[in-house]
């Protein structure tokens, strides 16, 4: 019969001999475990997935104002975008930014079960993902729901972030978000691995450390060179391409009768 104090109590120190390290998802422990395993597996996919695809994006303000209107038009084109849009991002994002409040406000550190590093890893990724949350719900706002429809004018994409980032003190949310939510990742990424056994011992977690590390690495500066590129750029026309549309929007073409002058809209069938 089991005891009171369970040998899965978080206040149980490790047995002699064995380093303090990532406690694994294991079941049996009421709808938490099914709860923390859908929030460890939506950081990687998708939107883990979503925040390498949305970098490698904005990569192309480095090309200027017309490449990134035409990634964005690109993006914009995909067939079911806005079921795509709400199914594989807002939905799954806002399941895991939530949760990850929960588990943040409920948590603590254990001094007495891993060493001081690990307690600093763990506060560092409950605050980061604090600021990558507050920016995403900024940024998605901004750049989304407001203003310009960028769906819609994609060619007005890089002067609306150009404007936004003339403010000095939104160019520094940015950065600080940029660096904030690759570390997010990059660390999530590597608790992902170790949790769910993919990494099973120290030496095969260290080795994962330092490609999690160069990954996240590889992001944040690619981030910071879109930013970089945007902020540094001459002033961009207000639409690159004004009479472009996505196909989302496109209207269907005009026809002309043999022997008309103007235009007709196509018959009705």
């Amino acid at each position: 019969m089991a005891t009171a104090a369970s040998p899965a109590s978080p206040a149980t120190p490790p047995p002699q001999g064995i380093k303090g390290g990532v406690q694994p998802l294991r079941a049996g422990e009421g709808n938490s475990y099914f709860w923390r395993k859908l929030h460890s597996l939506t950081g990687i996919v998708p939107i883990g997935a979503f925040l390498i695809e949305h970098i490698i994006s904005n990569f192309e303000t480095v090309h200027g104002p017309l490449a990134y209107a035409k990634q964005v038009l690109f993006l914009n084109s995909l067939p079911l975008v806005r079921v795509l849009e709400w199914t594989l991002i807002f939905i799954p994002l806002a399941y895991h930014a939530l949760y990850g409040v929960y588990i943040a406000v409920r948590g603590r550190n254990n001094v007495n079960v891993y060493p001081w590093a690990g307690n600093r890893m763990y506060l560092s990724q409950r605050v980061t993902g604090i600021i990558a949350l507050l920016y995403i719900v900024y940024h998605v706002w901004t750049q989304r729901f407001s203003g310009v429809s960028l769906p819609e004018h994609p060619g007005a994409a890089f002067a609306k972030v150009q404007h936004e980032l003339a403010n000095p003190w939104i160019l520094a949310v940015y950065v600080i978000a940029m660096i904030a939510t690759t570390w997010h990742f990059a660390y999530g990424t590597w608790l992902f691995a170790a949790k769910w056994g993919i990494t099973p011992g120290d030496k095969a977690r260290k080795k994962f450390g330092y490609v999690c590390a160069l990954g996240g690495i590889i992001l944040c500066l690619m981030g910071l060179a879109s930013i970089y590129a945007v902020v540094t750029a001459p002033p961009a026309p207000d639409d690159v391409m004004p009479m472009q549309t996505s196909s989302l929007t496109r209207p269907a073409p005009t026809t002309v009768k043999p022997g008309a002058t103007n235009p007709i809209e196509p018959e009705q069938t």
